[in-house]
């Protein structure tokens, strides 16, 4: 790097190796939680797909460029709120919201050094972090979801002729007795559909109806698939015992039918008007 190039790159390059050491305690947690908790681990990849989204924007769109006669005294104001909040929660040990104002600061920094022209055009890559911040509430709705999961789905194969019997989240079989868990409500499936229903909708070109349209849809779609894995889990566990339908299908039946709901987007972007990628992000 010559010393031209290092004197204008100085203050970002600073800033980004201050702004590592700051937040280094909440991405040691975040780190944590995307290995342990299975509702976001695909938190794991969100960070790469935001960085990937930040160097195709620079590649793409010669007008994006640092230029340090761009910088915002309001990206200073509001980088200065941020890091007070980041603080603040950090003390407290809220990580979870000291993460939401890291990605504060991080808007800050990008707004502060290069100018609010730079940041509209980093908006989605920097907000779609928020996306990898585990939420301590999931854990409110798992079991309501789950009751209501079991419900249907036990409507469902009664309505198929399935002798079941449904008392809370307790399921009577004839052969078995089985309770739906937490594990059973599709929470996980949920969030890593939300995330990449919003990644599909930025990438691909159409009008703004249809954007909010396919991530609203992200969540019946995902209620609807989990609800017929469970229905199937009940007909497995009637045919061949309730060990064969939680040793073996009920790990692997998850997978199948995200996949299915995932196959359902290429006739559901066709109905909502999408036409193409947008090749000027990606």
């Amino acid at each position: 790097m010559n010393r031209s190039l290092l004197r204008t790159l100085w203050l970002p390059i600073a800033a980004a190796v201050l702004f590592g050491v700051l937040t280094w305690p909440v991405w040691r947690w975040l780190w944590s939680e995307w290995m342990a908790n299975d509702y976001y681990s695909h938190g794991l990849l969100i960070v790469p797909v935001s960085l990937f989204l930040v160097v195709q924007r620079f590649r793409n769109d010669e007008q994006l460029s640092y230029d340090p006669n761009r910088r915002s005294l309001y990206g200073l104001l509001f980088l200065a709120a941020s890091l007070l909040l980041y603080l603040y929660f950090l003390q407290n040990r809220a990580l979870y919201l000291a993460s939401f104002a890291m990605i504060g600061m991080l808007a800050g920094l990008v707004w502060a050094i290069a100018g609010g022209a730079v940041l509209r055009k980093l908006a989605f890559p920097i907000g779609f972090l928020v996306l990898m911040v585990p939420l301590p509430q999931v854990d409110r709705v798992t079991l309501p979801l789950a009751m209501f999961t079991g419900v249907c789905s036990g409507t469902l194969v009664q309505f198929l002729g399935l002798d079941v019997t449904i008392v809370g989240n307790a399921v009577t079989l004839p052969n078995a007795n089985l309770e739906i868990g937490a594990q059973c409500s599709g929470v996980n499936s949920l969030i890593a559909l939300t995330s990449l229903m919003v990644l599909t909708a930025y990438l691909l070109d159409g009008p703004v109806w249809s954007r909010i349209a396919l991530v609203v849809l992200a969540v019946p779609l995902a209620i609807l698939g989990n609800i017929l894995r469970v229905a199937t889990l009940l007909y497995v566990a009637r045919a061949w015992g309730a060990e064969a339908a939680f040793t073996f299908y009920h790990d692997y039946s998850g997978i199948a039918f995200f996949v299915a709901v995932l196959l359902l987007m290429f006739p559901l972007t066709r109905l909502l008007r999408f036409r193409q990628l947008r090749y000027d992000v990606i």
